[in-house]
């Protein structure tokens, strides 16, 4: 499975923004589909995820401004953020679980 994000970009504090993550290939095989970010010099954070039937997680710290969803029909997942912080500054990291996990190649998020 290949997977290609995109929305990142530049904003002030307190926008939105919504990255989307396109899945091409083996997607019928997909299961759970997640968002990450990383920050250089830092592990990579799990920010939650969204199973097959729409049901989600996510981490306590970002829940309330962090929403995930997911197309099936289109293979697309989305992150939906708003009232962007400073510190959500990071090269953000969508993932697809089938046996294996598939990344994609990431898009910077910069909040100033």
């Amino acid at each position: 499975v290949q997977l290609v994000e995109s929305g990142g970009g530049s904003v002030q504090a307190g926008e939105s923004l919504r990255l989307s993550c396109v899945a091409s290939g083996a997607t019928q095989d997909i299961g759970c589909m997640g968002w990450f970010r990383q920050v250089p010099g830092l592990e990579r954070e799990g920010i939650g995820s969204i199973d097959s039937d729409g049901i989600t997680t996510y981490a306590d710290s970002l829940k309330a401004r962090f929403t995930i969803s997911r197309d099936n029909a289109k293979s697309t997942l989305y992150l939906q953020m708003n009232n962007l912080k400073p510190e959500d500054t990071a090269m953000y990291y969508c993932a697809a679980d089938r046996a294996t996990r598939d990344w994609g190649q990431g898009t910077q998020v910069t909040v100033s």
